[in-house]
């Protein structure tokens, strides 16, 4: 596939690039399978004896951690010359924490538990934001346009596919607890896959980036001086409806259904089938239009936020069927695949070379802060009304999506690599 900004070496290693990057991020997609802390770092810290409030702090730690402080790290992810280097320091780091996490969970029990393993969350969450930055770098620097939002869209499948075989686990496996030490084996095993990842992204035929006198200055401010990202930013914060509407989803389902693990299990499959199709539907069209992609999964949360709302204010009875919440997961998980793989695409596009990680880590950076407000909203309009707060993010996908539409093409771009 020809592509002006790639020399003809690099254009020679794309397919061996390819193979690299989708291997190793479905590695440590594993990795974060196995680690999720909704379900397994929860479930472990309940079995030690782990405070309430220090429980509900585990995702917003991870999930917003990891993004906060990207502004900040962005800064030492520009020094090295091969970014490839600073995804796998990345998930090295995320493998240590989890050996950390692993064997507190073998010799802790109450809140020295809980206070080692928000820290070690901690430790995973900054070391997560380095990969970050750094994958989408390497992925526009040793990729070409029309072949991105495919890259992606096969490791998030791949991803799926792993968790679709989670999900048929514990459908099988019945209602057993597990044991600590048995929580500590998987999340060894986690490590595990993060250093397989590092290993294998080392492969990378990356060139010598720019060094920092070169690169773009990663600062907050950028959301002022630059009108496109900052309509980007402001399209993603509305995007966040797919992921701030799932957990009312699964709400519901207990509240009609029951707390059964088969349920869970069925949201589990849902979610891992909506990436496995999902990942390679929505790659191939990101690379004609991301911004199309985008406007797709904004408009799946906002009609099945409207219907799930008005379901319940008019014809409650329909939740209790037992196969309609999960249904309506898997569409939802697929509009959320979607909002993910078409934001990713459409940043990498987009930017040119030399302001690539300023972009990714500013708009994560307000993303991440925008996250908790919207979260703290949404949780607070939820102690009112369910409906209520499926009526708001059905507006936010909505406004979302003809925001998307309106966003400047990025395929038919010229980067300035």
């Amino acid at each position: 596939m020809a592509d002006k900004t790639l020399s003809a070496d690099q254009r020679e290693a794309i397919p061996r690039n390819f193979l690299v990057f989708v291997g190793s991020h479905f590695l440590s997609k594993l990795g974060d399978a196995l680690s999720n802390p909704k379900t397994t770092l929860t479930w472990l810290a309940g079995t030690l004896g782990v405070a309430g409030w220090m429980i509900s702090l585990l995702v917003p730690i991870r999930e917003s951690g990891s993004m906060l402080l990207q502004v900040w790290m962005a800064r030492y992810v520009q020094r090295f010359d091969q970014r490839k280097w600073a995804w796998s320091l990345g998930a090295m780091l995320q493998a240590l924490s989890m050996f950390g996490i692993a064997l507190a969970a073998w010799l802790l029990r109450g809140s020295a538990a809980g206070l080692v393993l928000l820290i070690l969350l901690a430790l995973y969450a900054l070391a997560r934001s380095v990969s970050s930055i750094a994958s989408k770098d390497v992925l526009a620097r040793t990729l070409p346009k029309g072949m991105r939002g495919r890259t992606t869209g096969w490791a998030a499948s791949a991803a799926g596919l792993v968790t679709l075989g989670i999900g048929m686990v514990v459908t099988l496996s019945g209602p057993q607890r597990l044991q600590a030490a048995g929580y500590a084996l998987v999340l060894l095993g986690a490590g595990g896959l993060w250093l397989l990842a590092a290993a294998l992204f080392s492969a990378t035929r990356e060139p010598t980036g720019e060094r920092n006198g070169h690169d773009h200055p990663v600062r907050l401010r950028l959301l002022a001086q630059d009108a496109r990202l900052r309509k980007f930013v402001l399209a993603r914060a509305l995007l966040m409806c797919t992921a701030l509407s799932a957990p009312y989803y699964v709400l519901l389902a207990q509240r009609h259904l029951g707390h059964t693990p088969r349920l869970l299990a069925a949201f589990i499959v849902a979610d891992g089938l909506a990436a496995m199709l999902g990942g390679p539907l929505w790659g191939g069209l990101a690379d004609r239009s991301s911004r199309a992609v985008m406007m797709v999964g904004g408009a799946f949360g906002a009609v099945l936020g409207a219907l799930l709302a008005a379901a319940m204010l008019w014809s409650p009875g329909l939740l209790g069927q037992v196969w309609l919440m999960p249904a309506m997961y898997f569409i939802l998980s697929l509009g959320h695949q979607a909002v993910r793989i078409g934001r990713k695409t459409y940043v990498v596009d987009i930017a040119a070379g030399a302001t690539r990680i300023a972009y990714v880590a500013v708009s994560n950076s307000a993303i991440g802060v925008l996250l908790l407000a919207v979260g703290g909203i949404t949780a607070v309009l939820s102690t009112l009304s369910l409906a209520a707060v499926l009526a708001t993010l059905a507006v936010m996908g909505a406004a979302g999506a003809v925001l998307s539409m309106r966003l400047p093409n990025a395929e038919t771009a010229d980067d300035a690599e």
